[in-house]
């Protein structure tokens, strides 16, 4: 035997052993999670023949299966409307699963391993095995006028709406979206391929999986860093229409290059209520670098929470110098959140400083209805205190009587523009909570909306934030 054809046998043995090994890993440690991934075409088409548990929210049902002439399980989605797909996601012979249907496949299947009792019991009581049920904690009337809101305009964007108490979602709208149905009829190819091509990337959860640079609704977490190291709404602050960046040379303006209230010097008060951008850039100077990194982390930035749906952390960025911390004290340079995180913040004012875990989820039951297990309120964190809360509180009660649009309303807010590169649109944000009833708000509309350039958060995502909170019908 030569040596090329030895060498030949050598890889031919080595490369069996690699295959060996590989096959041993996959059947001893990774058969159920390839299994169970609702990808796994094999194992959806089993589940045709087992009745997938429904996701709904109260009384709506948002997806199901219905059994057909041959036995056969199919899914549908009975709302039939974009405003729920980036909740519930989709399930499907050519494309998979996304979001809950994903996450929630061994609940919704029966195959988890908390439902082995349930099913011991249907089994030995000659039941059909079912799966359980996803309640999840959507208004659906709020999230349909939510979704409603954005698309109207056609603008694109998220709003995202919780419980402060609790930290319940109450509605998380994205915008663009599509309509899951269309993903499981005759046009599913052609309709999945527009999908892939259509601007806005409409298959993505833009409320959770979207981070953006916030802009001045991150001035809430610089001023809570700000009372807790010496400042007071009474406080002196620059109201001069430019300031030079600490350690640096570059002059950063306040919006339209106006002087603040018309005036070179003005309290914290006013800064806020005006959003001056020069005065937070000189309170960033007392304050520091790991004062305002304490403070972002305490409201959630950066953190990503586990809700069944895909999301994203968002970002503080670097600190390393004083400019870098002045132009991040006004949520620009690398700060990014989601709609989720913004509400979050805005809720964190409203219920007292304590940040609340949020939660899609808010119980499992059997197909009886029966609750199998329930999602209970988590604090978080406690941000600020209670006082330091009501002082944020009622600067934003400042903010809205100074935002376009005010119309004699009770709500506590905050508007941004976020610039994000030369010559585009701003992304532009309201965040909001009504103190009289249990709900908190984040709007954000991408580029400008249908004012371009010149769009603030007062003029598009205002009207939106306040027409959300109207809508509300809870407590």
């Amino acid at each position: 035997m030569n040596k090329s054809i030895r060498l030949v046998s050598l890889f031919a043995i080595l490369l069996t052993a690699v295959l060996l090994v590989n096959l041993t890993v996959v059947q001893a440690f990774s058969e159920d999670k390839y299994a169970h991934n609702p990808k796994n075409m094999r194992g959806f088409y089993a589940m045709q023949t087992t009745p997938r548990g429904q996701i709904f929210a109260g009384d709506t049902v948002l997806a199901k299966s219905t059994e057909d002439s041959e036995g056969k399980y199919s899914r549908s989605y009975p709302t039939d409307s974009p405003a729920f797909s980036n909740i519930t996601g989709y399930l499907s012979t050519q494309f998979g699963a996304s979001q809950l249907e994903a996450s929630q496949n061994e609940i919704l299947n029966g195959t988890d391993d908390s439902l082995l009792t349930q099913n011991w019991l249907d089994t030995i009581s000659g039941k059909e095995k079912v799966g359980a049920n996803v309640e999840v904690t959507i208004d659906p009337a709020l999230q349909q006028a939510a979704y409603d809101q954005l698309v109207g305009p056609g603008y694109n964007g998220a709003a995202v709406a919780i419980q402060p108490s609790s930290g319940k979602i109450l509605a998380m709208a994205s915008s663009p979206s599509y309509n899951t149905n269309d993903l499981l009829g005759e046009n599913a190819d052609e309709t999945w391929s527009a999908l892939q091509e259509q601007k806005g990337t409409p298959l993505l959860n833009h409320a959770t999986q979207e981070t953006l640079p916030p802009g001045s609704i991150f001035k809430i977490i610089t001023t809570a860093a700000g009372l807790n190291n010496g400042f007071n709404p009474g406080s002196s602050l620059t109201g001069a229409n430019s300031i030079v960046l600490p350690d640096s040379v570059t002059e950063l303006t306040n919006y339209g290059n106006q002087m603040c209230g018309g005036s070179q010097s003005v309290t914290l008060q006013t800064a806020f209520a005006l959003s001056c951008n020069t005065a937070f850039v000189e309170m960033s100077e007392s304050i520091g670098a790991d004062e305002l990194r304490k403070y972002a982390e305490a409201f959630g930035v950066g953190e990503k929470y586990d809700l069944g749906v895909n999301s994203a952390a968002g970002n503080l960025g670097e600190l390393a110098d004083g400019a870098q911390v002045a132009q991040s004290a006004i949520g620009q340079r690398d700060v990014t959140m989601s709609a989720l995180q913004a509400a979050i913040m805005a809720g964190t004012i409203a219920n007292k400083g304590k940040r609340m875990e949020p939660y899609l989820i808010n119980r499992i039951t059997d197909a009886q209805m029966n609750e199998i297990r329930a999602t209970k309120p988590r604090q978080a964190e406690q941000a600020v205190t209670e006082d330091v809360a009501n002082t944020i509180k009622e600067l934003m009660y400042g903010s809205e009587h100074s935002t376009f649009g005010y119309d004699g309303n009770s709500f506590a807010s905050k508007t941004g523009t976020a610039e994000h590169g030369d010559g585009l649109a701003p992304h532009v944000w309201y965040v909001a909570f009504d103190p009289d009833r249990d709900i908190a708000v984040a709007v954000v509309v991408k580029d400008g909306g249908n004012l371009g350039e010149s769009a603030t958060g007062g003029q598009v995502s205002a009207p939106i934030g306040r027409a959300i909170l109207r809508a509300y019908g809870g407590q």
